[in-house]
C-alpha cells in the first residue's frame, strides 16, 4: 500500500480515530494540522523506551510484522512544527520521519543500536495476540509528507539516524 497522502480520505478505525478526525472539523479552514505517528524520544513512555525496557530481560522478544508506519522523533517532529509555524501555513500536513518500517523491523533496529542481538526479536502477526488488541489498528499507517516538501520545507530525515544520535544520548 502507499502512503496516505494528506488529499486522501480518512477513514479511521477507531473511537480515538474518529476523534481525531472531528478535531481536525472543527479546527477550520485556517488551522494548522499536523499529523504525525509513532511518536519516540528518549524520555516519555515510548515503544523506544518499551522495547529497550524488554531488551534488558532475558527471553526472545516478539513483534507485529503485519502493521507499518513511521517512527517520528521528537526532535525532528519539533524542528519541523517550528518552520511551519514560523511560515504561517495552514492546512494538513503530514509531518513523520523517513523510512517506514514494521514494529517488528523497528524492535529490531533497536536492538541492534542498543548493542543488543536482533535475533532475539522475532516477527509474529497481529492475529497471533491474545487476547485481541482492545482497539484496531490499521494495517499501513505510513504518511507521505508531500505538502511539507510541497511548502519548500526538506523533508524529515531517516528515523534509523534519528534512533542512533537518540541511543547515544
Amino acid at each position: 500500500k502507499e502512503p496516505y497522502a494528506e488529499t486522501d480520505l480518512p477513514n479511521p478505525l477507531s473511537v480515538y480515530g474518529k476523534s481525531k478526525l472531528l478535531g481536525e472539523s472543527l479546527a477550520g479552514p485556517d488551522a494548522l494540522i499536523v499529523r504525525t505517528s509513532w511518536l519516540m524520544g528518549p524520555d516519555a513512555p515510548n515503544m523506544l523506551q518499551t522495547i529497550l525496557g524488554l531488551l534488558e530481560g532475558t527471553g526472545d522478544l516478539a513483534f507485529v510484522d503485519d502493521q507499518t508506519g513511521c517512527p517520528t522523533f521528537v526532535d525532528d517532529l519539533a524542528a519541523g512544527l517550528l518552520r511551519l509555524v514560523e511560515a504561517r501555513s495552514t492546512g494538513i500536513f503530514h509531518l513523520t520521519n523517513a523510512d517506514p518500517a514494521s514494529w517488528f523491523a523497528f524492535a529490531q533496529e533497536v536492538a541492534q543500536a542498543g548493542g543488543y542481538d536482533p535475533k532475539r526479536v522475532h516477527a509474529i502477526a497481529t492475529s497471533a495476540f491474545s487476547p485481541p488488541r482492545p482497539a484496531p489498528r490499521p494495517v499501513n499507517s505510513v504518511l507521505a509528507n508531500q505538502s511539507f516538501v510541497d511548502a519548500g520545507f526538506s523533508p524529515l530525515r531517516s528515523h534509523r539516524l534519528a534512533l542512533t544520535e537518540t541511543m547515544a544520548l
